[in-house]
């Protein structure tokens, strides 16, 4: 199920880069009067850098194929990589509402500012939006969760290792980005414990989003008029095998992402 008109989806993307572009501003201290790339450093900045790259490329993609190809229709480089960035920002969005918000503030640090909910609410409900309304659906596979949990842990290595050799420093001299990472505070099996549930919990999460996709796409069969072509309504009989696919011209059997 998706809503097929390429102009609707132009607007609301320039709408959403607008607005995550905003946010990567505000977390690069523009706003502040004191630019500096060293956010790159934490995970929030890093996957709100990700959505907005995307949301580029979602854009390019939409005025190309509206040029080329008419307004009816789907726009996506490839539906099955929007659940990477989706995942990835979701992992922000329920880090900062369930751990971080309710956290007493420390050094002054306040809560659901423009800025931060720019970056940890209003990036990821764009992003979750988007991929609601404007992209296919049954691409996605079951496998798919694990896959996307790679980016979240690849950030945690190399959050530890920066940590270890001195490569970082951490806002107000604390020794990790996140409190569930503090080992001098948790010891090593409190941290281990604490990713190892978050890990099955954000897991948990992607297959949700799964269920999802496939339920919606099944919807949007059975809701077809009778003898419209499922695809150009940006449905599929199941998951993605196709690639970045922008049009109802199948591609050739077998073909990835």
């Amino acid at each position: 199920m998706v809503l097929a008109d390429r102009r609707v989806a132009l607007v609301y993307r320039v709408i959403a880069t607008g607005f995550i572009g905003a946010a990567i501003l505000f977390a690069f201290g523009v706003f502040d009067g004191a630019p500096s790339i060293d956010a790159l450093k934490f995970y929030t900045t890093v996957s709100n850098v990700i959505c907005f790259v995307w949301i580029l490329l979602v854009l390019a993609r939409t005025i190309a194929d509206l040029r080329t190809r008419g307004a009816r229709g789907w726009s996506s480089p490839s539906p099955r990589f929007a659940g990477v960035v989706m995942m990835a920002i979701t992992v922000t969005m329920l880090i900062y509402l369930i751990i971080l918000a309710p956290t007493p503030p420390v050094d002054g640090y306040e809560r659901f500012t423009l800025s931060d909910t720019l970056l940890h609410v209003v990036t990821p409900s764009l992003v979750i939006v988007d991929w609601l309304v404007f992209h296919p659906k049954g691409r996605l596979r079951w496998i798919d969760p694990v896959l996307w949990a790679i980016v979240p842990w690849a950030y945690l290595v190399w959050a530890f290792a920066a940590g270890a050799l001195g490569l970082v420093t951490w806002e107000a001299g604390n020794p990790f980005p996140y409190p569930f990472m503090d080992v001098s505070t948790l010891g090593l099996g409190g941290v281990a414990a604490w990713i190892g549930a978050l890990s099955v919990a954000l897991i948990g999460v992607g297959y949700v989003y799964v269920a999802l996709d496939h339920g919606l796409a099944r919807v949007g069969r059975g809701s077809a008029a009778p003898g419209a072509d499922k695809r150009d309504a940006g449905e599929t009989s199941g998951p993605d095998r196709s690639g970045p696919e922008t049009s109802s011209t199948p591609l050739p059997e077998g073909a990835e992402v």
